[in-house]
């Protein structure tokens, strides 16, 4: 049991998840997602003073972990911790990225290899205690194979190319009042592309059974496997798990390439903050 009051965040660009850990209490606590790449100092700050209710006077904090999108360099990770002492004007606080959010929480403090596979797609090779060998995260235009936006580009061009059955098309345009020309410019002249191609994920997910969604879900994942799984040194020697709403969703097909590869399964989940509860507990 620990003794220590911990406030652990799990954050991505459109919410965060946040726990505060007192002996055996747990309370728990959301804002708005908080990403350095997309907001400033000040707007971070009014987050944490508007939407975090947590009363600081009544409540005492001996560390922060924040765990987030947009955390992958030295300066992205000072600033958050600059607006974390702001507000919370303690020593201990730490910051790190959502790949190691997802490694800690599958592995813990076992060897592994944790995957995320959301919006995006990533993966590292984990010891227990720090990440290792992984292999390039490449973003929406080069990479994420086998994550929300390689899924929503895959049903784009099925459906814009005219290969999706008469079922399927109908589905498509009843679900998606859009034009060629209105997905072409959400495409390329509007910002956030990346998050417009992950939001048709879903289609994916509300008609799985269909011959042609199995098809296109079963690529994807397998792209994942083929361009960076496989390339892990001792990848049969260890659990692989996997984090991230498509791997939730898209588990049985995760569970049958695994299988295919003679890779060994371990967790699947969708979000990690039990999982990082439990390994900030021990």
């Amino acid at each position: 049991m620990i003794s220590k009051n911990i406030l652990i965040a799990e954050s991505g660009s459109t919410k965060t998840d946040w726990c505060l850990i007192q002996g055996n209490r747990k309370k728990t606590f959301k804002t708005q997602g908080i990403n350095p790449y997309f907001l400033l100092e000040k707007e971070i700050l009014s987050i944490f003073e508007n939407e975090l209710k947590i009363d600081r006077k009544k409540t005492a904090i001996d560390e922060i972990h924040f765990y987030g999108a947009g955390m992958n360099s030295t300066d992205k990770k000072k600033q958050i911790e600059k607006c974390l002492k702001i507000h919370f004007p303690i020593k201990n606080i730490h910051s790190y990225s959502d790949l190691m959010a997802s490694a800690r929480a599958t592995c813990g403090h076992q060897k592994g290899i944790s995957c995320i596979l959301g919006t995006g797609s990533n993966s590292c090779y984990f010891d227990g205690k720090k990440m290792g060998f992984k292999t390039p995260a490449l973003g929406y235009l080069l990479g994420d194979e086998g994550g929300g936006t390689h899924l929503g580009k895959k049903i784009l061009q099925y459906y814009l190319h005219d290969i999706f059955d008469t079922e399927l098309k109908t589905k498509f345009e009843s679900r998606y009042d859009f034009s060629k020309e209105v997905i072409l410019e959400n495409l390329y002249q509007k910002p956030l592309a990346n998050r417009y191609l992950a939001s048709f994920a879903s289609f994916v997910v509300e008609n799985r059974g269909h011959y042609m969604i199995e098809n296109i879900a079963e690529d994807c994942l397998n792209d994942f496997f083929m361009h960076h799984l496989i390339r892990y040194p001792n990848i049969h020697k260890m659990p692989v798990h996997f984090s991230g709403s498509v791997a939730f969703f898209l588990k049985d097909i995760i569970k049958n390439l695994t299988e295919q590869y003679d890779i060994q399964l371990g967790m699947i989940i969708q979000k990690p903050m039990k999982g990082l509860i439990a390994f900030h507990s021990n």
